[in-house]
């Protein structure tokens, strides 16, 4: 292929490319798989990137004894007032010993550093210090929702659990520590690079709790000025005060219009949250909520409003019980204004009913899904049984329908932003626990699962046709892969990252042999980072030298093999021969 001004010129034969474009600069890839760049249509990256470089990140991590020991390193080097936080994208099935940690174990190894462990959006651990600068005490009453749990004497012991409102989790969260603004813009350049090397160009954010527009913004905008951005975000509006919900898209629907913005940042629409008694919620493990008798009535204002001003709607729905209702408004409000043409959609939709999906189908929406099934299958199973798993969500009778369908995340919190961990769901449909969950008729091929990853999430940011393919004349975003994801083991897929990440024609990401390629990150900053010490998305040693063994230098370094990129990329100073490293051995500088 050839690119020219951000677009694929030309896609075809070597010698019709080379013929398209006989003065281009060449990148040999190596024979490996080259796919289009991954889209994730429900992340929240923004507020991820806000918060990336303050979180340690159990995303991956194999058993809860490394996990404890990477805890405890940094604890050893936050200095005070910070928190130690480990913020969501894990589960305890993924552990070896199918368990969290105990808050006495938690205390052992922090009894003076805050730490905060957020598991899901089910409960958070915290450990004496952090109950003591969040200052629940006996007196502090549980919120509406929620619980404090407490000792025989009503004393906090520092577990809190939603039950099943969530708010008391990212409430006590927002009282920690946050990064001023020049560390804000070094987490969200370090979140965004991170998503790169696992492929990601693009991305729809969902908004969020405590995610305020425009203020909370600020960060990503600044970016986007000065083009530092190396993921493509399309942004939805999250209301965030409950009952003055109509009031808050009625200024925002003259503040700003769907599409506004370029390719590389533009608002999207409105939600995952429209009105606070529309959300059920995504804890599993926990009885299904009854959406409360005003739910339509708070509801439909709003999406005639967003009607009336064709903007985009997406709309946060566990449960087929609280789809149905919104349908209800839906289908009241198309008999006036019709919806068809507007591309909204409903997330998660885990127990969607047949009956649904061919009514979002006859009004012209979509369903976009996420993994949260391989981090909560187990719990979902406990409380409904294993045949109601078998379809939850029903994507292949979705896709059966007619339905637009995408896939994505809903990172950071209540799963992982590693998309290949999404896929593998979709392929394999087994838990990160081992459990799997579908049989075979509803699990996807390779090539469908990767289309709802791709070409498919375009139609919910109203970009189809512009990027998402391979193709002459769309956006030049693709990523090159460690190994070939149409080839590898299915327990594989989880483990493939990128090599080589272009965002419209420009290499943002570069691993092993195409790591000079790369453009040059600063270090995170604090500089007591966990992103320092530990990076993002654990790492196997198989996967670590699969690309190590990539390096196409002569030699390796009595210090690091061959893994010369992350060398140079981390906070030491292998650059230098004259320092410790290279009189220890380090020859990652002369390659």
């Amino acid at each position: 292929m050839a690119i020219r001004d951000g677009r694929f010129l030309a896609v075809g034969s070597e010698a019709e490319v080379r013929a398209a474009a006989p003065e281009a600069s060449v990148i040999d890839a190596k024979g490996r798989r080259m796919i289009p760049g991954l889209i994730d249509s429900h992340t929240h990256m923004i507020r991820g990137g806000l918060n990336y470089n303050m979180e340690l990140r159990w995303d991956g991590v194999p058993s809860l004894s490394e996990a404890m020991a990477m805890l405890k390193r940094q604890v050893d080097r936050t200095p005070a007032p910070q928190w130690v936080r480990v913020v969501g994208g894990f589960t305890e099935h993924q552990f070896a010993e199918k368990r969290l940690p105990t808050l006495e174990e938690l205390n052992a190894v922090a009894p003076d550093t805050p730490v905060f462990i957020l598991h899901l959006y089910d409960r958070a651990l915290l450990n004496a210090a952090a109950l003591r600068v969040v200052g629940y005490t006996k007196d502090t009453p549980n919120p509406p929702g929620g619980e404090i749990q407490r000792d025989a004497g009503g004393n906090p012991t520092g577990l809190l659990l939603a039950q099943p409102n969530a708010t008391i989790l990212y409430s006590t969260l927002a009282k920690g520590p946050k990064l001023n603004p020049e560390y804000a813009v070094s987490s969200s350049r370090h979140f965004m690079r991170e998503l790169n090397s696992l492929g990601v160009t693009s991305v729809i954010d969902a908004g969020g709790g405590f995610q305020s527009y425009p203020d909370d913004y600020a960060i990503i905008e600044q970016l986007h000025a000065d083009r530092q951005m190396t993921v493509r975000v399309s942004y939805n509006l999250f209301t965030q005060k409950p009952k003055e919900e109509i009031s808050e898209f009625s200024g925002w629907v003259k503040q700003v219009s769907p599409g506004h913005g370029d390719d590389t940042y533009r608002h999207n629409g409105a939600g995952e949250m429209l009105v606070y008694s529309a959300a059920d919620f995504e804890d599993l493990r926990v009885e299904r909520p009854e959406m409360p008798p005003d739910m339509e009535t708070d509801l439909e204002p709003v999406i005639r409003l967003l009607s009336e001003h064709r903007w985009p709607w997406r709309l946060h729905a566990t449960y087929d019980e609280t789809i149905s209702r919104a349908l209800d408004v839906f289908e009241k409000v198309n008999r006036d204004i019709p919806l068809q043409g507007i591309n909204w959609f409903f997330d998660h939709a885990e127990t969607i009913s047949d009956r649904s999906i061919h009514r979002i189908a006859a009004l012209g929406g979509g369903v976009a899904v996420q993994h949260r099934m391989m981090f909560q299958g187990e719990y979902f199973i406990e409380r409904h049984g294993a045949k109601a798993a078998e379809s939850t969500p029903p994507i292949r009778k979705m896709l059966d329908a007619g339905l637009p369908v995408g896939a994505g995340t809903d990172a950071t919190r209540v799963a992982s932003y590693n998309p290949w961990v999404s896929l593998s769901w979709l392929v394999t449909s087994t838990t990160l626990g081992g459990t799997r969950l579908y049989p075979a008729a509803n699990r996807l091929d390779r090539e469908t699962a990767l289309r709802l990853w791709t070409e498919a999430n375009t139609w919910f940011s109203n970009e189809q046709g512009k990027k998402g393919q391979i193709r002459e004349g769309q956006l030049a975003d693709l990523a090159l892969l460690s190994d070939d994801y149409f080839a590898v083991p299915e327990d594989q897929i989880v483990h493939l990252r990128s090599v080589l990440t272009v965002l419209g024609g420009e290499v943002v990401h570069g691993d092993g042999p195409f790591a000079p390629l790369a453009p040059a990150l600063p270090a995170p900053m604090p500089d007591w980072s966990p992103v320092a010490t530990f990076g993002g998305y654990y790492r196997t040693p198989g996967a670590q030298a699969k690309v190590a063994m990539a390096c196409g230098c002569g030699h390796g370094c009595a210090v690091h093999g061959h893994n010369h990129a992350a060398a140079l990329g981390a906070h030491v100073p292998a650059a230098d021969a004259r320092t410790f490293w290279g009189a220890f051995g380090c020859g990652c500088w002369a390659v």
